[in-house]
Formats: C-alpha cells, sequence, structure tokens
C-alpha cells in the first residue's frame, strides 16, 4: 500500500494509470518486444487543497500563492481524472464537531446492502455495473425524461466528456442499486454527478 498522496508523484507515473484504469490491462514495451499483463485494481487516492494542506481551513492558515495551488492540482491532468468514479472533498472539521457525536449505520448493515446491490448487477447483467461496456450501459442504465434532462443539462453546462457521461451512468446505476431501485431517477443521477466535483 502506497501512502503518498497523489500530486506528490511525478505527472509522467501518474498518466502511466490511465490505461489499465480504462482498460483493465498494461502493455509493456521493451526494444522488439511487448506484452501486456491484466492489470485491474482499485485506486484509492488522497490529495490536499493545496501545497501546505489548509487552502480552506475554517482558521485560514493557508499561505499558498494562486500560482501554487494551479501548479499543485495540474499534476493530475484532465484525461487521468476523468478515469476516477467518484472525487468526494472531505474539509476540515473544527474542534467542536470532532469532539460531537454523531449516530451513524453499523458496518454489517452497510455490507448488507452492498452485497444485495452487487447481487442485482449480477443477476441483470452478469458482471458489476463498472464492467459495463457501450451498449450495455444503453440496455441496462436507461433515463427516463426527467433524468435525461438532467443529464443533458449538466453536461453541456460542465463540458463533460463522452467517458464522463458513461461513468455518470454506471455510478448512478450502482446507486440505484444500493437503493433497490429498478431505475435510475434524476435524483440518482444528481448524486452521481456530485461525485465528479472536480471538473466543474
Amino acid at each position: 500500500m502506497v501512502k503518498s498522496k497523489m500530486p506528490e508523484f511525478d505527472r509522467k507515473v501518474l498518466e502511466v494509470l490511465r490505461e489499465p484504469l480504462e482498460s483493465g490491462t498494461i502493455t509493456i514495451s521493451r526494444a522488439a518486444r511487448q506484452a501486456t499483463f491484466p492489470a485491474q485494481f482499485q485506486l484509492l487516492a488522497a490529495m490536499n487543497p493545496c501545497p501546505c494542506g489548509y487552502y480552506g481551513h475554517y482558521n485560514q492558515r493557508c499561505r499558498c500563492t494562486p500560482e501554487q495551488i494551479a501548479r499543485y492540482k495540474n499534476k493530475l491532468s484532465g484525461p487521468l481524472l476523468d478515469r476516477i468514479d467518484m472525487n468526494i472533498e472531505v474539509p476540515a472539521l473544527k474542534p467542536e464537531e470532532l469532539s460531537h457525536s454523531q449516530a451513524g449505520e453499523a458496518s454489517a448493515i452497510i455490507r448488507e446492502r452492498v452485497v444485495l446491490a452487487r447481487q442485482r448487477q449480477m443477476q441483470r447483467q452478469n458482471k458489476p455495473n463498472a464492467a459495463l461496456g457501450p451498449l450495455e450501459i444503453d440496455r441496462h442504465c436507461q433515463l427516463d425524461d426527467k433524468s435525461h434532462a438532467l443529464l443533458q443539462t449538466a453536461m453541456r453546462k460542465f463540458s463533460l466528456s463522452a467517458r464522463s457521461y458513461h461513468r455518470i451512468l454506471k455510478l448512478a446505476r450502482t446507486i440505484a442499486d444500493l437503493a433497490a431501485s429498478p431505475s435510475i431517477s434524476d435524483a440518482h443521477i444528481a448524486e452521481a454527478l456530485q461525485y465528479r466535483r472536480y471538473e466543474y
């Protein structure tokens, strides 16, 4: 397990992730030989909002310049970010928020919901939603008029790519499966869009 933050890696190294994230394989070329290997994996990555880590902090401790912040964030290219399904911002909590305990769902309950959602996917299409191809997305991720209008509006407003369009549909289908919903609603599309905020 690698524990460095994502922008701390060289950009050329990060760009190599694009192929396996997209195809689940990686091709290595050496001299006149070329070999392709399976490379399916789940990427979990983290980064600070700026080099010092305090941009947007409630105590306003950040002293990074806009240029430093832009240079830090630009270590992650648009095409690489386009291949990451979910991007969640976790703001710093104030001391009083840390000490205020909140009741949450038990892990066992969440696990049961995830297992049931995966079973729905396997029964419906014999593979997880993440593995759906374009034609399968058309078949299994159909939208009603309201959901379609919301997604089209987001596509135009945020200039989303075709890859983003398909990933949003697959993510919305997964959200619907977790909610035991047979169809994708506009609420599922809205939630899926929220998880791709870096593109806005």
